[in-house]
C-alpha cells in the first residue's frame, strides 16, 4: 500500500508529474530554489529516495540521471483513497462522510467519474421492437378494442 509521501517527496514528484517528460535533479532543484533555500545533495537524495521506493524510474544522460514519473498523480492520490478507505470498519459510512465533506463542484466531478466507470446497461431484446409496436398499436387500437377509431 501506497505511504503519503512526505512534504519534499511531495514537491519533488509535483514538478516530475507537472512536467511530464524526464527531468533532472538540476531542473528540480532551480525550480525548487524559487521557493526555499536548498542544496543540491537534498535534492539528489530526494529523487534517489523516490527511484528506491518505485516513484519514478530513471536513466542515464551523460554524467547525471534523468527522472521519470511511475504512475500518475491521479493514480496516486486513487491509492491513497484506497488505502483511507479500507481502514474503515464500516465503507459505507465512510463514503457518506467523506460525500459529505465534498462541495457541490465536488459531488458533481465525483457523479461524472461514477457515469464514466459504470457499465452501460444491457439492453432488453423487446425493447428496440416495442417503438414501432407501440405507434402501430396507437393506430390500429390495442388488444381491448378500444383504439382511437373505434
Amino acid at each position: 500500500m501506497p505511504r503519503q509521501l512526505g512534504e519534499l517527496e511531495d514537491a519533488v514528484m509535483t514538478r516530475v508529474w507537472q512536467w511530464n517528460r524526464p527531468v533532472t535533479v538540476r531542473e528540480v532543484l532551480e525550480d525548487l530554489q524559487q521557493e526555499r533555500s536548498i542544496a543540491y545533495t537534498t535534492v539528489m537524495t530526494v529523487m534517489d529516495n523516490l527511484h528506491q521506493k518505485g516513484w519514478v524510474r530513471r536513466e542515464v544522460d551523460g554524467r547525471a540521471y534523468r527522472y521519470t514519473a511511475v504512475s500518475t498523480r491521479a493514480a496516486y492520490a486513487a491509492a491513497l483513497m484506497n488505502e483511507a478507505w479500507s481502514q474503515s470498519d464500516n465503507r459505507a459510512a465512510a463514503l457518506v462522510a467523506f460525500f459529505g465533506m465534498m462541495s457541490p463542484e465536488e459531488r458533481e466531478a465525483l457523479r461524472d467519474a461514477v457515469r464514466m466507470v459504470q457499465e452501460p446497461e444491457p439492453e432488453a431484446a423487446p425493447e428496440p421492437e416495442a417503438g414501432p409496436e407501440v405507434e402501430r398499436g396507437s393506430e390500429e387500437g390495442d388488444a381491448s378494442g378500444a383504439g382511437a377509431g373505434r
